[in-house]
């Protein structure tokens, strides 16, 4: 099945920016009597800038400050910081806390759909987010989820789940699926170069004597990953022990290798053509891929179809009650921002000019309206 979205964007980033609510002289914005000062506005538009689509592409955002991109952006943090002020002061009125139950409780459900510990802090690590920030914004969606449950009670019946089933059963599809477990001998021709050329000897090498010393380790680790092909082909039942003790993927060697169920596009190419070319219960030969050598054993096939509804039924409850939570809180964000007073003490950041300066620059440019657009959806 197709993955369903969980959390909508308002929800996400409206809790993702840290504020304080001190009055300030370097406030840019005032909510309140609240302010949001030039130094909060720069540290949160550079988080977003460089996990934009457009800092992986090496465009540099912040170089130019009246650049449509730029003030796109701007535009777009200036109000997640307001939408945050706002939420703030509505969390501080109600008295609303998070109690260490809670967060148990919330970090227990998604180390659960991620899989397991150890793959959850991976994904820390992988997106560079500390475990320190990690809980902090954690901690904030609890609060705001709290704080919609306060506004409206959100109740999603299993007519209403079937409904959503009917109607987009093509998000249920399952492509053919393969289990299966691996040990990996990790063995990448670039990585071991650029290992060997900064040590002291590799460093004084000529580029044929480089060559030759990283395909001279690339051959160990293929004869590494040989003899353990030899040593799983003795005993298959041990394979599990096997890959505990001796590969290189430590996240799956804690599960004896075990991938679990995956489609062929998910998997690199190699990997995957002998993974689906293969029976239950039988190992691959030692396959190559850029991350090194494999052995694979196949333990389960699972043939093309439509998860059935009773399968599905709680993700699409979760899913749907979700849409309405966030529903809930846009409405209420609207209300708020209509409430409060919201001061642009440096008139650059007052969207109004921002918006003219971009209709302005989109005039020369129709294709720049466009992306707008498409930003914003």
């Amino acid at each position: 099945m197709k993955k369903l979205k969980l959390f909508a964007t308002l929800m996400i980033a409206s809790m993702s920016l840290i504020m304080c609510g001190c009055v300030n002289k370097n406030a840019v914005v005032t909510v309140n009597g609240d302010a949001i000062t030039r130094s909060q506005y720069e540290k949160a538009f550079d988080a977003v800038a460089q996990n934009s689509m457009f800092s992986q592409m090496g465009i540099d955002i912040k170089k130019d400050e009246t650049s449509f991109l730029h003030l796109m952006l701007k535009d777009r943090v200036i109000n997640e910081l307001i939408v945050k002020k706002l939420l703030d002061q509505e969390i501080d009125k109600k008295h609303i806390k998070v109690s260490k139950e809670d967060m148990d409780k919330e970090l227990k459900n998604i180390i659960d759909k991620v899989g397991s510990k150890e793959k959850f802090n991976e994904l820390l690590k992988q997106n560079g987010v500390s475990s320190a920030q990690f809980k902090k914004d954690l901690s904030d969606e609890v609060k705001i989820q709290k704080l919609v449950d306060s506004l409206s009670v959100v109740s999603i019946s299993d007519k209403d789940a079937q409904k959503f089933y009917k109607e987009n059963e093509d998000k249920f599809k399952n492509p053919d699926k393969v289990r299966a477990s691996h040990i990996l001998v990790s063995a990448n021709y670039e990585e071991l170069k650029a290992k060997i050329a900064a040590t002291p000897e590799g460093k004084k090498m000529s580029a044929a004597d480089l060559d030759a010393a990283v395909k001279k380790e690339m051959a160990d680790k293929k004869a590494k990953a040989d003899k353990l092909l030899a040593e799983a082909k003795k005993n298959p039942k041990d394979f599990a022990k096997l890959a505990k003790e001796n590969s290189d993927d430590t996240v799956s060697a804690k599960e004896g290798g075990d991938l679990g169920f995956f489609a062929k596009e998910e998997m690199v190419e190699p990997f995957a053509n002998a993974a689906f070319a293969m029976k239950p219960n039988t190992l691959s030969n030692v396959i190559q891929t850029p991350y090194g050598y494999h052995i694979i054993l196949v333990t389960d096939r699972q043939k093309a179809g439509v998860e059935p509804f009773d399968k599905v039924k709680s993700e699409i409850k979760e899913f749907l009650t979700n849409q309405e939570k966030v529903k809930v809180l846009q409405q209420y964000v609207d209300t708020l921002k209509n409430q409060a007073k919201i001061e642009y003490n440096d008139p650059s950041f007052n969207p109004s000019t921002i918006q003219k300066l971009l209709k302005e620059q989109a005039k020369n440019n129709p294709a720049l309206m466009d992306s707008q657009k498409s930003a914003k959806e």
